[in-house]
């Protein structure tokens, strides 16, 4: 459940901030296929690079892993 969410906020947040998923690697320091492998949830983001996104989105972690609906 918790990856479901977390795949869904990522591409959420990304759209809304409206940043390509290339963009979004590139600010964080991670490949385009790496991003693209945490949105289909093939991959999970180890927790540095999770701060980094939700630096990025300006969310907290527990916003983007579904623990709380409150950006």
């Amino acid at each position: 459940m918790m990856r479901t969410i977390l795949s869904e906020r990522l591409r959420e947040c990304r759209k809304a901030k409206g940043y390509t998923q290339i963009q979004v690697a590139t600010l964080c320091d991670i490949t385009e296929k790496t991003y693209q492998n945490y949105e289909l949830m093939s991959r999970e983001p180890k927790l540095e690079i999770l701060i980094r996104i939700a630096d990025l989105y300006e969310v907290s972690l527990d916003y983007l892993v579904g623990r709380t609906n409150n950006k």
